[in-house]
């Protein structure tokens, strides 16, 4: 019988060997914090789920009804000593609970920018922050070096103990940014700027994915992010301005139409105004700016004018491209 049942669990270790606890063996600051908050919270909570189990497992067999040493009292009510142990322990573990929770959340927030490397290390003014804009089309990444004047497509590239300065939008749909060796995952969403500062630790080669669904092509909207030296980066970026291709408005529409499992593409330049049009939903000719618009309405409206200019604001499907007034 014994036999039998480790004979049963024998496939379960064999899917468990193929999983990759990436998020409990990270390799950028952030995560490492991010996990030790997680480990150190799991603890704290099994203090009382573990002593919770253990007395229900032991109170059902001292008390069952075949024993003959367990005494019967069916009286009993009340007692301050134990009724002490089970309001305070719980109240002193939320507590704890809730100061990590607190100092985590504002120490790891992702709009705040990173003050140290790594322990020890804290960040300098040498450490210059390298600037990337991501753009999440359907389906696959694009991300803009503006310090550099070159984009990618679905592959990332940093240096090691630099720090990250991300732009994070999207072109249509939600989705979700997550480099789990990296940092947290944070939302890309359309005519909106969400922001992610970290920094990689380890050289290396990691996954990077929508943690989101976001439609047919969403299992294969994944990129590699290249954790590298200084001078691996500069190569990096060298390959991509021997590139032959260059990121205009009009090659970004062609570039934002659903596609799936897209393979990698490097350009040698980029419209330098681009990233801002893909923010503010005018990327095609005609079509207003969110931002005028808000200027617009922030002044007072237009009127009957001001309402017809929502019309090229609307972001079409891509059927109705050109049709602005249809």
């Amino acid at each position: 019988m014994k036999r039998s049942g480790a004979l049963l669990l024998f496939p379960l270790a064999v899917l468990l060997s193929g999983c990759d606890f990436v998020v409990l063996a990270p390799a950028g600051d952030v995560a490492v914090q991010q996990r030790d908050l997680l480990v150190v919270s799991t603890l704290l909570m099994l203090l009382i789920i573990v002593p919770v189990m253990a007395l229900t497992v032991l109170f059902a067999w001292r008390y069952r009804q075949s024993s003959t040493t367990a005494t019967y009292t069916p009286d009993w009510d009340h007692s301050t000593k134990l009724e002490l142990v089970i309001w305070a322990a719980p109240l002193l573990i939320i507590i704890c609970l809730g100061a990590l929770t607190w100092l985590g959340t504002h120490l790891l927030d992702p709009y705040r920018r990173i003050d140290r490397i790594e322990p020890g290390q804290p960040v300098t003014q040498n450490h210059k922050p390298l600037r990337v804009e991501v753009v999440a089309l359907d389906w696959k990444w694009l991300f803009i070096y503006p310090d550099y004047g070159i984009a990618s497509v679905n592959e990332l590239a940093a240096p090691v103990n630099q720090p990250i300065d991300f732009r994070i939008t999207s072109s249509r749909v939600m989705n979700s940014f997550y480099i789990p060796a990296l940092a947290g995952q944070i939302y890309a969403m359309p005519a909106m700027e969400t922001k992610l500062h970290a920094v990689i630790n380890r050289p290396g080669t990691y996954t990077g994915f929508s943690a989101n669904y976001s439609g047919a092509g969403f299992s294969g909207m994944r990129f590699a992010f290249h954790g590298v030296s200084d001078q691996a980066f500069a190569d990096w970026v060298a390959q991509a301005k021997s590139a032959q291709s260059t990121l205009t408005r009009q090659t970004y529409l062609e570039l934002e139409r659903p596609s799936e499992n897209e393979p990698v593409r490097r350009y040698a330049s980029v419209d330098p105004d681009l990233y801002g049009a893909i923010l503010n939903l005018c990327v095609e000719p005609g079509k207003m700016c969110m931002n005028e618009m808000m200027s617009i309405d922030a002044k007072g409206g237009l009127g009957l004018a001001g309402v017809r200019n929502t019309l090229p604001l609307q972001y079409d499907k891509l059927a109705r491209r050109g049709a602005v007034f249809g």
